[in-house]
């Protein structure tokens, strides 16, 4: 490797970036878009350095070394019974990480439960799945009704997964044995949690708007800057030499319709702020993470499969604040979707 090389490897790294610090990562990301990525990204991939399976920088200050401490220990992966039991917890996982090979009859793009859920489900502030087996069935204002754990899953099919996009149209039906399983795998890793208590790690970490609010234009420097290594400068994501999808796009006709949570500015600021860039979560700004959102859910992505009238109509009905759904940009009105 001569110097020019060395250096664009090795880089001028930020106390941040010293953090976060495995140096395949920087690799990496400082490769972005040449085959090295491809080839590391699935390397990283395949042996669990990050990605399918998470990876958060070691605690550095006393805060966090506290804060890393109460969070609950779902089980090692050892530990996964034998019998009908652990054959469908190892089923649950496998759709979990993999969902488009394995349930690719009711799913519409390109993502996986564990791109939203980090580390296969087990990751604290990344809605970890032993957290949320616990409080269900719930209330959810978003269908005003009570959600039992396999309603919520049937959602994430509908809007996450855009199952209107899949072959079948829809998510899987009710009772159908995916869910069973997702749950077993839930169940599993929920092993010895208190059931009816909010855990510490639950969900993602509620984040405050900053004094300047969000913008759009400020979060394209900031996905230029620290997400498109990853997830390409048109955020549709990279693929392995393989085809196999190693960085998931962001939006388009293969990322998560209008209707999925992360298409909320706050939900996918509060997601960036604690887990993104990967590896490196908690070192963006408060500001990059809410201007980072903004970018990325101001761009068109698949329809919101609850519309049945006008964008309008359904922005009044199902659509808050913290949205760029219905909204004009760039003389485009948002929510016609990708197909329009």
């Amino acid at each position: 490797m001569n110097q020019e090389e060395r250096r664009v490897v090795e880089g001028s790294d930020s106390p941040q970036q010293r953090k976060a610090g495995e140096g395949a990562k920087r690799v990496i990301f400082a490769l972005a878009g040449g085959a090295a990525l491809f080839v590391l990204g699935s390397i990283a991939f395949d042996f669990g350095i990050f990605g399918d399976t998470g990876s958060r920088p070691t605690p550095n200050s006393e805060d966090e070394r506290v804060a890393a401490a109460t969070y609950f220990k779902p089980p090692d992966e050892s530990s996964i019974p034998d019998g009908p039991d652990g054959d469908a917890i190892r089923r649950g996982m496998a759709l979990f990480v993999n969902t488009k090979t394995n349930a690719s009859e009711f799913v519409g793009n390109e993502l996986a439960c564990a791109n939203c859920h980090l580390d296969k489900g087990r990751e604290p502030n990344s809605a970890p799945m032993w957290a949320a087996y616990l409080i269900y069935p719930k209330y959810r204002s978003k269908n005003k009704q009570i959600n039992t754990m396999e309603d919520r899953l049937r959602g994430c099919f509908t809007y996450s997964m855009n199952g209107q996009g899949s072959p079948s149209g829809g998510p899987p039906p009710p009772g159908h044995p995916i869910y069973k399983d997702l749950q077993m795998y839930f169940h599993w890793l929920a092993s010895g949690a208190p059931v009816g208590e909010t855990l510490p790690g639950q969900g993602y970490p509620d984040l405050a708007k900053t004094d300047l609010g969000y913008d759009r234009e400020r979060g394209a420097q900031v996905f230029e800057q620290h997400c498109a290594a990853c997830h390409g400068s048109d955020g549709q994501g990279q693929s392995d030499l393989n085809g196999k999808i190693v960085f998931p796009p962001l939006w388009g006709p293969d990322s998560y319709n209008w209707g999925a949570g992360m298409a909320r500015v706050n939900t996918a600021a509060a997601f960036i702020k604690a887990n993104m860039p990967m590896g490196q979560g908690g070192t963006l700004t408060d500001q990059q993470a809410w201007d980072a959102a903004a970018f990325i859910d101001s761009q068109e992505r698949p329809k919101d499969p609850r519309q049945t009238g006008s964008v309008a109509e359904n922005a009044a009905a199902n659509h808050g604040k913290d949205t760029y759904y219905g909204k004009t940009v760039d003389g485009r009105l948002l929510g016609t979707g990708t197909g329009s």
